[in-house]
């Protein structure tokens, strides 16, 4: 088969590619978009039913064009895939669906990437990656796989109706976990929630929703985590038409805290003595929010309304303060363990010395190492926002202009290499 050329090849057709592909057409790069299923399939398929963006419809979207509707709305998974859909189709993006990239390397003796695919080679002088985060569900090893009772991860989570009878154990109490919790809780199961640490902002307040505060009071704009903070989840949630996950509510309701999953032996799991400490960092987290906010306005005047109940918290329930360390699942009649634990990077389809000991990219604002070769659609990529819609889409501007700036001086280097035998014959 004839080898294929583009300029830039990227691969993954999720917003991080949709992105891309709008300021690469922009400024004139020929491109090609290649997916391995469908547009935003992530949106479609790789999540549960009920799900909804974490942030209103007026800020997480790509500054060219809004969602239908109402803009204060937490859009639905099928109404965000659709909406990058019908993006791509406005920029004209030249998405090739159905096609895998299988292999990446360097060219031998030649600038560029040759890239295999399942429909033949591709050679490419730029190769950007926008697989994006969610590649590889994560299971802990902690329940052996021959344990009597039904393991899933939340990424294939679609409803309740989709487990067997019994309560559920949901590990994890990220904005994933802490809504899945809530939607089996509100279906009549009974739910066990296994906190560990994590960040708790305000869903809104003062009449703003949180993504508006992060973005006045610059936060979005942190360029990395907190140290000690890398891998702490952040229970948000924009569920039930937005409203701030409080765990002791959610206690309240009748869900069962328990600290972080450590064990399992004959039938029983164990479970750290960290609920408490976890739970008062998530408040920690909420609090400061408030604190930051409360400044803010009153530096600037704001004529904000004061929220006083914001601030009251719900006494510590009896799961909190006295937490069970053990539980038989046979006893409590848990029938699911739901892991709600995160998914790890899966690069192995890239041969470029890329990557560091443990997998992860090596990249400075999505540009890596390898001359020509980048990452986009990562958390923390440049700052805080990266993981979110509009964060993607200006890191992909960003890492166009990179693109850019290489190519005038490609350019100048071929114009000069034909000015060399021109004077050689003079």
């Amino acid at each position: 088969m004839p080898v294929e050329t583009t300029d830039t090849l990227v691969i993954g057709a999720g917003q991080a590619g949709v992105a891309m592909s709008e300021h690469l057409t922009r400024e004139g790069v020929p491109h090609l978009v290649l997916e391995k299923s469908r547009i935003a399939e992530r949106w479609r398929s790789g999540r549960w039913d009920s799900l909804v963006a974490n942030g209103p419809a007026w800020h997480d979207r790509f500054p060219g064009m809004e969602f239908d509707g109402d803009g204060e709305a937490f859009p639905g998974k099928d109404t965000v895939a659709d909406y990058f859909e019908r993006y791509a189709a406005k920029h004209g993006a030249p998405i090739r669906c159905g096609v895998e990239v299988t292999k990446v390397r360097r060219l031998d003796g030649r600038v560029g990437f040759r890239v295999e695919t399942s429909e033949g080679v591709i050679e490419a002088r730029n190769v950007v990656s926008a697989t994006g985060p969610f590649q590889t569900p994560v299971i802990p090893p902690v329940v052996p796989q021959e344990a009597p009772v039904l393991q899933l991860h939340s990424a294939q989570y679609r409803n309740p109706d989709q487990l067997p009878e019994g309560a559920v154990l949901v590990v994890g109490a990220g904005s994933s976990g802490a809504q899945i919790a809530d939607e089996l809780n509100r279906a009549g199961r009974k739910v066990y929630l296994s906190v560990g640490p994590h960040g708790r902002p305000p869903r809104s307040y003062r009449g703003r929703d949180y993504c508006w505060w992060l973005g006045v009071l610059g936060l979005w704009d942190i360029p990395a985590p907190t140290p000690g903070t890398e891998h702490v989840t952040i229970a948000v949630s924009g569920a039930q038409g937005g409203r701030t996950v409080d765990f002791r509510q959610l206690a309240a309701e009748g869900i069962t805290l328990v600290g972080r999953t450590e064990g399992y032996a004959d039938g029983r799991l164990s479970f750290g003595e960290d609920l408490l400490r976890n739970i008062r960092q998530g408040d920690a987290d909420y609090l400061s929010m408030l604190e930051q906010a409360d400044a803010y306005a009153a530096r600037n005047g704001l004529d904000l309304p004061e929220e006083p109940e914001a601030w009251r918290m719900l006494p510590d329930p009896d799961c909190v303060t006295e937490p069970l360390r053990r539980l038989d699942l046979a006893e409590a009649g848990v029938g699911t363990i739901l892991w709600a634990t995160g998914y790890a990077l899966d690069y192995g389809w890239l041969e470029l010395n890329v990557l560091d000991d443990r997998g992860r990219p090596v990249q400075e604002r999505g540009v890596s190492p390898e001359r020509g070769f980048y990452f986009l659609g990562l958390p923390w990529l440049s700052r805080r926002g990266s993981s979110f819609i509009w964060g993607v889409w200006h890191d992909a501007r960003y890492i166009a202009d990179q693109i850019v700036i290489q190519r005038s001086y490609s350019s100048y280097d071929d114009q000069a290499r034909r000015r060399q035998p021109a004077k050689a014959a003079e």
